[in-house]
């Protein structure tokens, strides 16, 4: 299993971003993803949004609600993260993850966050999103 993020960047407070996470080796069918980020080095990622494998209701972070929003094209195999309203708070490395394991969008995004603890999960390389004026 692959995932590639693409679409970070540098932006102003208040303008918007959208990534992408290609991902390769597993269905749609079958995996549950979303997107996390992580500040700095050595910081645990926060998951942001989260989607179930039947593109159910999502789930997002308290931090991101009402400006993110996270889609899924099934037939692309790639899931977007639009970003609207960036704030300097914003800025990290974006990740994308894919487990097959069976979990709602509402336990991946908050119990998710350390690599290590999940090894059925796939990670992407990440993509750095920086919000500054």
């Amino acid at each position: 299993v692959q995932l590639a993020e693409f679409g970070g960047g540098t932006v102003q407070p208040g303008e918007s971003l959208e990534l992408s996470c290609v991902v390769s080796g597993l269905s749609p069918d079958y995996y549950t993803i979303g997107w996390f980020r992580q500040a700095a080095p050595g910081k645990e990622r926060e998951g942001v949004a989260c989607v179930s494998r039947g593109n159910g209701r999502p789930y997002y972070a308290d931090s991101v609600k009402g400006r993110f929003t996270i889609s899924r094209d099934n037939a692309k195999n790639t899931v977007f993260l639009e970003m609207n309203n960036l704030k300097v708070d914003d800025t990290a490395t974006y990740y994308c993850a894919a487990t097959p394991r069976i979990v709602a969008p509402q336990v991946m995004c908050p119990d998710f966050g350390t690599p290590d603890r999940q090894p059925d999960t796939s990670w992407g390389q990440g993509t750095q999103v920086t919000v500054s004026s």
